[in-house]
């Protein structure tokens, strides 16, 4: 039986999943612009923005940082997302960013499907990932990600484009908003686009740790 289809997300108390973004997106990791103050503004705030994630033990042994760290609602969460995955599809722009930012051992450790205009031999990582290039649409790197996941879930990692574009297409099946208590005043807002006339959502449930709310929608065709 397939897995179902899903995106989880951290957002701002104003509706965003990232900050405005700085000039160009080379520049937030080159080292000859760290003292930029728009980069520095931009890794703040992602940072602010994530800060519920990496107190958790389930973080520190996803990237081997060593034992210890937070248990509880939280880490809870951050573990089922992990383990309920089975293959994960994201655009261009989040892969570029992540392949500047990622550790050699990536943290995804199952297969990866990029959205991109660009061919590309697969890209296989120390830890069981392997990202995977498609250049034929949205609905192609689903079929591939679905076929690799076998009965587990498949995650629309990312960015916000690539969620709204499988939100739109109706080939999402749930998603999982973490709230975190922060305000950015401009970014990336995720609905941004969103047709409403074809997207209906049934509330899961709502959980509220120390410091975040998690909220968890159904998602339905109008």
């Amino acid at each position: 039986m397939a897995g179902k289809v899903f995106f989880s997300v951290s957002m701002s108390l104003d509706g965003f999943v990232a900050p405005e973004p700085v000039p160009a997106q080379g520049e937030l990791f080159a080292p000859d612009r760290q003292d930029d103050p728009d980069v520095r503004r931009w890794m703040a705030q992602w940072a602010e923005l994530q800060q519920w994630v990496f107190p958790l033990r389930f973080f520190r042994e996803n990237l081997k940082l060593g034992e210890g760290g937070e248990e509880g609602l939280d880490n809870d969460m951050a573990r089922t997302t992990f383990e309920r995955t089975g293959a994960s599809v994201m655009g261009k722009r989040m892969f570029d960013l992540g392949e500047q930012s990622w550790p050699e051992e990536a943290p995804f450790h199952t297969p990866v499907l990029v959205v991109t205009h660009t061919k590309r031999d697969p890209w296989e990582r120390p830890g069981g990932t392997t990202f995977h290039f498609v250049d034929d649409g949205i609905e192609t790197a689903l079929d591939q990600a679905r076929a690799a996941a076998g009965d587990r879930d498949v995650r629309i990692a990312g960015g916000g484009t690539t969620i709204l574009e499988y939100l739109n297409a109706g080939l999402v099946d749930e998603f999982s908003i973490t709230l975190s208590p922060v305000l950015f005043g401009a970014g990336t807002r995720l609905f941004d686009g969103i047709d409403a006339s074809k997207v209906a959502l049934e509330p899961v449930r709502s959980q509220a740790s120390a410091r975040v709310t998690h909220l968890t929608y159904a998602v339905h065709s109008r």
